[in-house]
């Protein structure tokens, strides 16, 4: 039975040949494109089209026409592409839009002709070339995705977000719309796409890189900001008109080695026919196993994010299909007197549940799926990675290396609460950290009493303070804490007790200012050495170390220098390796007004209680956050700062 896909809906492609049939409602061309893991175009056999049908793999169709076959050989397709696109585009002289002709259709079918998945293109207007679906790699097998992203300045326009520079996509857009057949102008544009785009995947041998070429760029810049950005703040009130989204792209990172990376684990065969492959931890591209295994969790987000979203797209489409039969059904009175109503609310109900049944069943096999692959790659992270109940600690040792990220906590959604996500954001903090202590949040930190939450705040402050020294070099940071009234020393006791902090916790309005000013300072020398371009030139009794500076309860203790201060640090600091932590209350600082506002907004805010305030950057689902806290009566913490302390006296001169 052919699966009949919504927008963000995958299906698994059990067959190494298959066709890919598109039917459109007017003559387009039919496209295929190759991608790599981040949806980039790579190197230079990025487009199959008319004047260059062949691509390793893939065959495809001919003239512009309404029908269209692509013949696809999976296991042919080069290592080095992850994704395999079907791109629709409307000819020059024809209509001018995909909203003004019937909807497209398109289908993976076996090679007897049998059709695996389906999708139709619903919900276009102003667009002329469109993205309909892909075929993705994941965990050793291909998937298919319904896509339909459609771009209204046409094909251009779609190279270019798929990361060909400007003139590269304009002269590509000109080969493919003005060639049929091939052209010789198509063939030099080919022929020089090296060159206007770097190969982002593929690596060259020497024998194919010329002498003066440039260095292959990193891997696709992508801010390393844990969100997308903290919105404005909703008409009357200071609560977000729309959650902040959260980022899992890889970040930019310099390569050390010219050495290839080290090959992923493959993935276990299936069992049997159809199965799919048993998931393997670390199986995702990278040049390490921390680096694999970070991008492993990005690609559960997404799949995670991606599947629920289809699921409630089609429940909401059986909805509101199920109330316009009845609309219809019912606005004639002969069927409400006749008694035929019954018959057709009936009828209606059912093919609701049926068309709800089926998205059930989908979502069950990918959660089934992916909480599969979670039970491989928990137990398999770093310690700066996983939780604290994971054996990882129990040997760890303080690193000579810093990691690449940091768990926060774990992300899950609704329909699924067991599965968890690991949040993890990237090292060094780009952003400060606000534990929000305050009891306007959450529907969990509304019924908790107000020292229970404000402790529990404070605990997850010092676990994160925790895994934070203890997943670094011994003497990468140094510790500070404001804590003015001294309300947090029960649970600051085990950093005072391990001997890790700078100083004892700054208590009383002059230890607020004096810790404050010492960190301005700080800030402020690093800055003036580095425009001079002499970072070394620093004096001697500035601290050298990353600071991380904990803040308890403010804003007691703080005049408004110290409040600017603290705005300064939270701006400019995390440049120069100044990070914030702060566990306080929003309305406790309500006396400032909107001063303080543009601090909140530059934190990254996270609660000591499950709180649905975060956001996927893919469909904007509402995610909800746990904190990750040391079991009741572990005394992981503890040991983790020994053995900081213990680095830091062997390295000590």
């Amino acid at each position: 039975m052919t699966a009949e896909l919504v927008r963000g809906q995958n299906h698994p492609v059990s067959q190494s040949r298959v066709e890919i049939r598109v039917s459109a409602g007017t003559p387009v061309l039919a496209l295929a494109s190759f991608a790599d893991e981040q949806g980039r175009f790579s190197g230079s056999g990025i487009l199959a089209h008319p004047g260059a049908r062949s691509l390793p793999g893939v065959r495809s169709p001919g003239e512009l026409a309404d029908r269209h076959t692509f013949a696809v050989d999976l296991d042919e397709v080069a290592a080095h592409v992850h994704r395999l696109g079907v791109l629709l585009v409307l000819p020059p002289g024809g209509p001018v839009r995909f909203g003004a002709v019937p909807a497209s259709y398109v289908a993976v079918a076996d090679p007897e002709g049998a059709e695996l998945a389906g999708y139709t293109l619903t919900g276009l207007d102003a667009e002329t070339a469109v993205v309909a679906l892909e075929l993705y790699r994941r965990q050793g097998a291909w998937k298919v995705r319904a896509v339909g992203q459609g771009y209204a300045e046409g094909l251009g326009a779609l190279l270019t977000d798929g990361g060909l520079p400007a003139p590269a996509a304009a002269e590509l857009t000109a080969a493919v719309l003005g060639t049929t057949p091939r052209t010789a102008g198509a063939d030099a544009t080919l022929a020089t796409m090296p060159t206007l785009v770097g190969d982002l995947r593929a690596p060259q041998t020497p024998a194919q890189t010329p002498a003066n070429a440039p260095e292959p760029p990193d891997p696709l810049p992508v801010s390393g900001h844990p969100y997308a950005g903290t919105p404005a703040s909703a008409p009357g009130g200071d609560t977000p008109a729309s959650p902040p989204t959260i980022s899992y792209a890889h970040p930019r990172r310099r390569r050390t080695s010219t050495e290839p990376p080290e090959p992923a684990p493959r993935a276990a065969a299936p069992q049997e026919p159809g199965e799919h492959p048993r998931p393997v931890a670390g199986d995702a591209s990278g040049w390490s196993m921390e680096e694999r295994l970070y991008n492993q969790v990005w690609g559960m987000f997404e799949d995670l994010a991606r599947t629920v979203a289809a699921y409630r797209s089609a429940v909401e489409f059986a909805d509101s299909r199920m109330d316009r039969e009845l609309d219809e059904a019912l606005s004639d009175p002969r069927h409400r007197l006749g008694g035929s109503g019954n018959a057709a609310r009936d009828t209606a109900r059912t093919r609701r549940d049926e068309l709800v049944a089926q998205a059930q069943a989908v979502l069950d096999r990918d959660l089934a799926q992916l909480i599969a692959e979670a039970e491989v790659v928990e137990p398999a992270l770093p310690a700066a990675y996983a939780r604290w109940d994971n054996p990882a600690w129990h040997g760890h040792r303080t690193p000579e290396e810093s990691p690449l990220a940091l768990r926060l906590g774990d992300l899950h959604l609704p329909e699924r609460p067991d599965l968890r996500i690991p949040m993890l954001t990237r090292v060094p903090l780009e952003r400060g950290l606000w534990i929000d202590n305050g009891r306007t949040g959450s529907e969990a930190a509304m019924t908790m009493d107000t020292d229970r939450l404000r402790r529990v705040a404070m605990d997850m402050a010092v676990a994160l303070a925790v895994r934070l020294l203890a997943v670094h070099p011994a003497d990468r940071f140094s510790v500070h804490v404001i804590d003015a009234a001294g309300a947090g020393s029960a649970s600051l006791a085990p950093l005072v007790r391990a001997g890790v902090l700078a100083g004892p916790p700054a208590a009383g309005a002059h230890g607020v200012t004096q810790t404050l000013a010492g960190l301005t300072r700080r800030v402020d020398l690093v800055q003036m050495a580095l425009r001079a371009g002499a970072p070394e030139d620093l004096p001697p009794d500035v601290d050298t170390a990353d600071q991380l500076l904990i803040v308890h309860d403010f804003p007691h203790g703080f005049d408004d220098r110290a409040v600017t201060q603290l705005r300064y640090l939270a701006d400019e600091g995390a440049a120069v390796g100044v990070h914030l932590l702060m566990v306080a209350d929003r309305d406790e600082a309500s006396a400032y007004g909107p001063l303080l506002d543009p601090l909140w907004r530059s934190l990254m805010r996270l609660s000591p209680v499950p709180d649905n305030h975060l956001a996927d950057p893919w469909v904007h689902h509402a995610w909800t956050f746990e904190p990750d806290l040391p079991p009741q009566g572990s005394r992981v913490l503890d040991q983790a700062l020994d053995r900081v302390a213990e680095a830091r006296r062997t390295t000590r001169p």
